[in-house]
């Protein structure tokens, strides 16, 4: 019989429990023993140690002042059968032990599988299921052999109604929902399946995909053309990007002139008398053949100098005509129309000048070259510079 010294024992002593997690809980009613603090004692033992004499029980909380006691942390067998008891403490009296019976693999609950994941194929889905863990992270199936999975799947219409609506049971953690409708929505939740006792968790979040089917051919013909498309453009982009930058470059480094081109490297060279657009009236159109041309017709100045060549007259001056490149045989320098006898003259006296202003490789490329003018002056040093 309980004295009055004795506080109440506490009462309506539960499990929480899910996979290896668990947890006692109990009332107890405050009224009885007004405002004094009151603390609890829980302790616990294998079933099998209530048949000695003296069992040996292990403290699982002491002098807690909540309502509950976690026991996941001391390892409790899943196929175990334990005995726990719960004693309540005011101002050093103690209530009687309040008893309960645990077995963890018919009463802990099982949770639901940690993941469900979806893969759409060709009129069918494949889903990939991670088993439920226990505390320290490993599967529920090192306590549940048989531990299964059921799982529950839909199609989804376009407005959200459930159509369709069909369930199996599976043991497996890769399934294949096969025959369904291409390109169509379907949803799918999963529980675990405890047959033995019957024990089932809740259902995963619903998760939705859209099945595959037979790509058209004219799909694939597009995204092809798309893609070709696409290349172009990027291609188009950088090298106009590449052509901007280039400018840009070369008006920040070159500004106001003209990048040095490579080919100009490679060019001759003429030597050139600058002369006015007046004086330019003046000049005949003379016509300027290879080296060795010139240099048979080369004359002595002072023979030059007494008199014209024999056999040409003063009339036969007057005729000379403007020789082509084909006529590479005739030698000499002629002037076409005006007077041009006095020029012929100074022209002939001055060509070792010429020469040693124009070397073999100039006269070459200027003999293939078309007519152009020359105007001869005479400076005071009596050398002629010839300007082409």
């Amino acid at each position: 019989m309980q004295t009055e010294a004795e506080p109440n024992p506490p009462h309506n002593l539960d499990m929480i429990t899910l996979n290896t997690n668990y947890t006692l809980t109990w009332d107890w009613d405050q009224s009885s023993v007004g405002s004094d603090p009151v603390t609890f004692t829980v302790q616990y033992t294998g079933n099998h140690q209530l048949k000695k004499k003296t069992p040996r029980w292990n403290t699982a909380c002491r002098e807690t002042t909540g309502r509950s006691c976690d026991l996941t942390g001391f390892n409790l067998h899943y196929l175990g059968l334990y005995m726990l008891r719960v004693q309540a403490n005011v101002n050093g009296s103690h209530s009687v032990w309040e008893y309960k019976q645990f077995c963890p693999d018919k009463e802990a609950a099982i949770g639901p599988p940690s993941k469900v994941r979806l893969s759409a194929a060709v009129g069918a889905l494949d889903i990939v299921i991670t088993d439920p863990q226990t505390s320290s992270n490993s599967s529920m199936k090192e306590h549940l052999l048989k531990l299964s999975f059921q799982i529950l799947y839909w199609e989804q219409s376009e407005d959200g109604k459930v159509l369709n609506l069909k369930t199996f049971i599976t043991e497996s953690n890769m399934p294949t929902l096969s025959n369904l409708t291409p390109w169509t929505q379907y949803c799918v939740r999963v529980q675990s399946y405890y047959e033995y006792y019957n024990k089932t968790s809740s259902f995963t979040p619903p998760q939705c995909i859209q099945t595959e089917g037979v790509v058209p051919w004219w799909k694939i013909f597009l995204y092809f053309l798309s893609s070709l498309l696409l290349c172009f453009l990027v291609v188009l982009v950088f090298l106009y990007g590449g052509h901007q930058c280039f400018q840009f470059c070369k008006a920040t480094l070159f500004p106001g002139e003209k990048l040095p081109s490579p080919l100009k490297q490679h060019e001759i060279d003429y030597p050139c008398l600058l002369v006015s657009d007046s004086e330019l009236d003046l000049c005949d159109p003379v016509i300027i053949y290879a080296e060795s041309a010139i240099l048979e017709n080369n004359v002595d100045p002072a023979a030059d100098s007494a008199g014209p060549p024999v056999g040409l007259g003063q009339d036969s001056s007057g005729r000379h005509s403007r020789q082509n490149s084909s006529s590479s045989g005739d030698s000499g320098v002629y002037s076409a129309g005006g007077n041009s006898g006095a020029l012929q003259h100074n022209i002939a006296s001055t060509f070792p000048d010429v020469k040693r202003h124009f070397d073999s490789e100039q006269l070459k490329m200027l003999s293939m070259k078309s007519d152009f003018k020359v105007c001869p002056v005479i400076p005071d040093d009596g050398v002629v510079d010839m300007e082409v």
